[in-house]
């Protein structure tokens, strides 16, 4: 369980990095859809991490709020699984 925490949060922080990378550029990006699906999934702490570390998506409010809470959701979530 731990090893598959640190992988999706880490997958969703550079996922977050190659979006805002992709944007600079102008050129495909990653849909919002799926950096939800990541935080959903087990990456909230690492797409906030990212979002806050790349300055990416912080204007849009259902990502600003929304991220940092469901990474509290998941830490007692993870939390719980540990004890």
């Amino acid at each position: 369980m731990i090893q598959y925490a640190i992988a999706v949060n880490l997958f969703a922080f550079f996922a977050m990095g190659l979006d805002k990378y992709k944007a600079r550029r102008q050129r495909f990006r990653i849909a919002e859809r799926t950096l939800w699906l990541l935080a959903l999934f087990g990456g909230a702490a690492g797409a906030a991490a990212g979002m806050y570390t790349f300055r990416h998506k912080t204007r849009h409010r259902a990502f600003r709020y929304g991220l940092p809470l469901l990474a509290a959701a998941e830490f007692i979530v993870y939390w719980q699984w540990i004890e």
